[in-house]
């Protein structure tokens, strides 16, 4: 299977040496999400690029069909809540709206969608996505592809271009397709896990080098793949304002059906059990739950915060973080962010997933594997609050040492510095 361009084997590059990007255009191509962990990735790679020294584009594709960029309500959402992406230049494209009707996507894309294949669907929406006015223009000397099916764009923009392609793989997304299926009312027969990976794996062979930002995504496929090229390059996170010893409980949680369940979880099976203790529940996460469970939103629509423009501000005010993961797979974006807080910490096993971390070992994680033990460490935060009990400085804590080390900014551009070499020279 032919690749989008060509790589280029590179000798050793002087280890303690950046590999520069001065007077190269990157192209970062993504779909156009802006309120989940994929988001926060993609700012970090745009940030990267240009501390190498290069013209960094965005291009940002949407997963449905819409109106043209940039009318209609998706784009003005996305474009609204896109404002801090540190690019040189941002192109939006999406399927168009009259894609409804041709028979070939209701064929291709539909008809596999009802059925729960959300691979077939998001590559063929990306097929009829035309390029962006203007980016035909542009020289492109690098790309970094956001999610496999965005590749069939690649496809077309390199269609005169000779430029490598590194793809993030965020997750197996058939994993991902799977539990969220569980959300949907599909037809049966029900798509199969091998056959959605089957495609995955079709379109991450057109790649020419893949990075994953988890330890178990990258065993996966770098087993399933052995002859491509596999980085594991935990992402540089956006740090959030230390804690100050604040007087808030708080959990972020944006409106992803796995988060649904773990929020779920906390109203209904932890609170009942800690009934005094007042928590806030920040991001879009109130969306989902007022879609999904009306009475359930109603019963403590005190608690939802909403959307916050600048997510990393709400853990300035937090004595303690919630992170009531119960489902999901990858790496957790927000346990990351509650990581960079410094605060402490009441989470469930699961919310470290993907991490080379032992979190019983951070001093100021508290892990509760069921509702009695997360509602008992709740009730023990709450009384230290309650108490003016001192909380040790947030910037020489346990998880913000760790935050450091694994998701800091200088290790994240070293390791794109160095696939960037692996690509661009000879």
């Amino acid at each position: 299977m032919s690749h989008f361009g060509r790589v280029k084997n590179s000798g050793s590059f002087p280890s303690g040496r950046r590999y520069r990007l001065d007077g190269k255009t990157v192209a970062i191509v993504h779909p156009a999400w802006s309120s989940c962990g994929t988001y926060r990735v993609i700012v970090s790679q745009a940030m990267a690029y240009r501390a190498l020294g290069a013209r960094v584009v965005s291009i940002a594709v949407m997963d449905a069909p819409t109106a043209d960029a940039p009318r209609g309500e998706r784009w003005r959402r996305y474009i609204a809540e896109s404002g801090d992406l540190p690019v040189d230049k941002q192109y939006l494209s999406g399927p168009p709206a009259y894609s409804w009707t041709s028979f070939s996507l209701l064929k291709d894309g539909w008809w596999p969608l009802i059925h729960g294949d959300q691979a077939s669907w998001l590559v063929e929406l990306c097929k009829r996505t035309p390029l962006p006015n203007g980016v035909g223009g542009e020289s492109i000397d690098l790309v970094h592809a956001n999610h496999f099916f965005t590749l069939p764009l690649v496809r077309r923009l390199l269609r005169s271009r000779r430029a490598p392609v590194i793809l993030e793989t965020h997750d197996v997304q058939a994993s991902q397709f799977m539990l969220r299926n569980r959300d949907g009312f599909f037809l049966p027969p029900l798509v199969r896990f091998r056959d959605l990976l089957a495609i995955e794996l079709e379109w991450m062979e057109k790649a020419d080098y893949c990075v994953h930002l988890n330890r178990d995504e990258h065993e996966t496929f770098a087993r399933l793949l052995p002859r491509k090229g596999h980085a594991l390059i935990y992402p540089a996170i956006p740090a959030a304002r230390p804690s100050r010893g604040g007087d808030r409980i708080l959990t972020v949680a944006s409106g992803h059906f796995p988060n649904f369940l773990g929020i779920k979880w906390l109203l209904e099976e932890v609170l009942p059990l800690a009934p005094c203790v007042p928590i806030d529940i920040v991001g879009d996460v109130d969306v989902a739950v007022q879609t999904r469970d009306r009475s359930l939103f109603d019963a403590h629509r005190e608690l939802f915060r909403g959307r916050v423009p600048q997510i990393e501000s709400a853990y300035e005010r937090a004595a303690c973080v919630l992170l009531p993961t119960l489902e999901g797979y990858g790496l957790s974006i927000r346990t990351a962010e509650a990581l960079s807080s410094g605060a402490p910490i009441i989470a469930t096993p699961l919310a470290f997933r993907g991490m080379d971390v032992g979190a019983q070992m951070l001093r100021n994680v508290t892990l509760a594997a069921d509702a009695p033990s997360f509602a008992a460490a709740l009730r023990a935060a709450h009384a230290r609050i309650e108490d003016g009990v001192d909380i040790p400085d947030s910037s020489a804590s346990d998880t913000r040492r760790f935050f450091d080390t694994v998701f800091g900014f200088d290790a994240y551009v070293d390791a794109l510095s160095e696939i960037s070499a692996k690509m661009l020279t000879a």
